[in-house]
């Protein structure tokens, strides 16, 4: 697996694939008729509704060139396992103790890695290209890593992979 390919699982995958059906079907189709109904109103040099519904018309199809974009171009992938963490991988890292961390308490985090366009931190998911993820991506339980953070240098022992 090369950590540089842009990567999405089966699951988003899937969620592109029925945007791209819904912007190219109904969504299409509702802005054809609002431009149609702007278009009625008369003088379209200071229309507004006319105007917006361009503006919306160029979103749409940005969108849907952005999803086409994203589908041709990415690799899908399926799940993580195994021993060696890639795009799929769910891994627990514990922080390394700092001396002004509190005695006995070791911080855990739980990631899942994707790929860019999935990325969602609020959920655990962080992108191959990020820089956790850079640092994790090929390596295996019991490695450690060493990130720079604006406080410093932080070390993290992988805790598990799956």
């Amino acid at each position: 697996m090369n950590q540089g390919t842009d990567y999405i699982t089966e699951e988003k995958k899937r969620a592109l694939e029925e945007e791209l059906a819904d912007l190219r079907g109904p969504r299409r189709k509702e802005i054809l008729k609002i431009l149609e109904y702007a278009k009625s109103l008369g003088d379209l040099s200071e229309n507004a509704e006319y105007h917006q519904a361009r503006e919306d018309q160029g979103k749409l199809e940005a969108r849907i060139a952005k999803v086409e974009e994203i589908l041709k171009s990415s690799e899908t992938v399926s799940g993580g396992g195994g021993d060696v963490i890639k795009v799929g991988s769910k891994v627990i890292i514990q922080k390394q103790s700092s001396p002004s961390a509190e005695p006995g308490k070791k911080e855990q985090k739980t990631y899942i890695i994707v790929g860019s366009e999935e990325a969602d931190m609020a959920l655990g998911k962080i992108s191959n290209k990020s820089p956790v993820g850079v640092a994790l991506f090929g390596r295996k339980k019991g490695d450690s890593i060493s990130l720079m953070a604006p406080s410093g240098v932080v070390n993290y022992k992988i805790i598990n992979v799956s």
